[in-house]
């Protein structure tokens, strides 16, 4: 029969080791199962590959990279340590990786208390999430171009009498399964990159008070407002001249504007189809259509602040393309458009 104490050991060992899977253990999957094997016939192919890598980072989950430092400190020393202190360095363990965005700053908090080592740690963390949404942002763009034109070269094609209605239709059929995976691919790297945000804002806010409420009016959506065509308008994939043409519009066409981004406002037509349309051939109903709200200046040397609301607007806009190019998925990829 073991001793007691022999058998508390064992307990606050499997426990221990119970909490570091919970913190640093996750799914792992290979490339072929989340965007299929190689099709020699998808000329789109390396666009996939490359929003892929960039879903491997926004995979991982924040509270491990911070974990890791305190792997041989505060919070393992406490769980392997005994008495009253494990039962409560496991409680607040399983309590971070449960709570609402806490845990990435709880894990940081574990290895120094010293706010400006923090504040730094969470603005180089936050630096590089920032460069790996500029990076997804490219390779979905990149990605919804090829789709989209992939599509308009089949009835292209098709329309110059160079493919019969069947072949036409069965590329189309099978551009469409390929875009359709690759949404799916998109929405996952968006949750995640939602989920990691979460954990940036809980820290900012932690780190620089009222940084909540900054964020809070970032994230605030512009109102809708009802708009008129002032000319033929093209509308647009992205807000950007070179990307697809998804529709245009015709003067006087009436169009509620979601929001604005650069030069372009993000329309929604009566039938509910959506895009990008030049700022400048709308009539906004009482004002003209402005610019997205800019970012608030931070504090002076307030990195973090700063950072949080940058990252908040590079979601949004990641967001939006998401739901866009979505939306456009029935015209888009139809023999008819």
């Amino acid at each position: 029969m073991q001793r007691p104490s022999a058998l508390r050991t064992r307990l606050r060992q499997g426990v221990s080791a119970v909490v570091i899977v919970a913190l640093l253990g996750g799914c792992v999957t290979t490339q072929e199962q989340r965007i299929g094997a190689a099709d020699p016939a998808d000329t789109c192919r390396p666009y996939v590959v490359a929003l892929d890598s960039t879903g491997n980072f926004f995979a991982e989950d924040i509270i491990k990279g911070a974990l890791i430092g305190a792997v041989g400190g505060a919070v393992l020393g406490g769980l392997f340590g005994g008495g009253r202190g494990s039962a409560i360095a496991i409680g607040a363990a399983t309590g971070a990786v449960a709570g609402a965005a806490t845990g990435y700053i709880y894990a940081l908090q574990q290895q120094s208390r010293d706010q400006a080592v923090l504040a730094s740690r969470v603005s180089s963390d936050l630096a590089k999430e920032n460069a790996e949404i500029d990076r997804a942002q490219q390779a979905f763009d990149q990605l919804s171009d090829c789709r989209f034109r992939q599509a308009q070269a089949v009835r292209s094609d098709y329309a110059a009498g160079r493919i019969q209605r069947p072949e036409a239709e069965a590329r189309l059929a099978q551009i469409r399964g390929w875009w359709n995976r690759d949404l799916a691919l998109a929405r996952q790297i968006n949750e995640k990159m939602a989920t990691r945000g979460a954990e940036f804002e809980t820290a900012a806010e932690t780190l620089s008070p009222g940084a909540k409420d900054m964020i809070a009016q970032q994230k605030a959506p512009m109102p809708p407002r009802r708009a008129t065509t002032t000319r033929q308008t093209p509308v647009l994939l992205r807000p950007d001249p070179a990307a697809p043409q998804i529709m245009a519009l015709g003067p006087r066409e009436r169009v509620t504007v979601a929001r604005t981004q650069g030069d372009y406002a993000l329309v929604e037509t009566s039938t509910g189809q959506r895009g990008y349309t030049p700022a400048s051939t709308l009539r906004v109903e009482g004002r003209e259509p402005t610019r997205a709200v800019a970012q608030p200046a931070p504090a002076a040397g307030d990195d973090v602040r700063s950072l949080a609301a940058t990252n908040v607007a590079k979601r949004d806009n990641f967001a939006a393309s998401v739901e866009v190019a979505q939306a456009a998925t029935g015209s888009g990829f139809e023999l008819t458009t």
